[in-house]
């Protein structure tokens, strides 16, 4: 039987990046940061084979993250390589005030691990950006922004956590 004649495989949960065992992974998935917050979708893994997301709520997915396969197995979510710009910020202070002019704009921003940020591109902001003294490079990258002060409960994004 082909997989478009039988049922999809079903993800009923999602499980934090850290959290689920990666001797049970099957396939992955690799979506852009705009791709990643869903609830209930028909998707296709990385292979091209179909599989139903189909969660109680809206989630964001992130980088690691395991779709949790109703029956066993998981499917690793992975982040999209998009069109960022990374931003560096001559100290502490110069990066808190750029991350306000950012903020300020609802904009999703990512920190990452070397203090720089990152946000998706916009020609706009890289502008205002340097007018503020920031460097920014304009690269292909994955994007995981900051989830935000309201969209996690107890810590954890979102996920459920087995």
């Amino acid at each position: 039987m082909t997989e478009t004649a039988q049922s999809p495989r079903r993800v009923a949960s999602v499980v934090a990046s850290s959290h689920w065992p990666r001797a049970q992974q099957q396939a992955t998935v690799t979506l852009p940061y705009a791709e990643r917050h869903r609830r209930r979708r028909r998707m296709r893994d990385d292979h091209g084979h179909f599989f139903l997301l189909d969660l109680p709520q809206a989630t964001q997915l992130g980088a690691g993250d395991g779709l949790a396969l109703v029956g066993g197995g998981f499917i690793e979510v992975k982040a999209a390589d998009e069109d960022v710009l990374d931003i560096a910020c001559r100290d502490a202070a110069h990066a808190s005030r750029i991350a306000w002019h950012v903020g300020n704009r609802h904009t999703p921003l990512q920190v990452l691990d070397d203090g720089r940020l990152r946000i998706q591109y916009d020609h706009v902001l890289a502008d205002m950006l340097t007018g503020l003294g920031a460097e920014t490079a304009r690269l292909r990258a994955p994007f995981g922004p900051e989830p935000g002060a309201y969209a996690a409960q107890g810590g954890h994004h979102g996920h459920h956590h087995e």
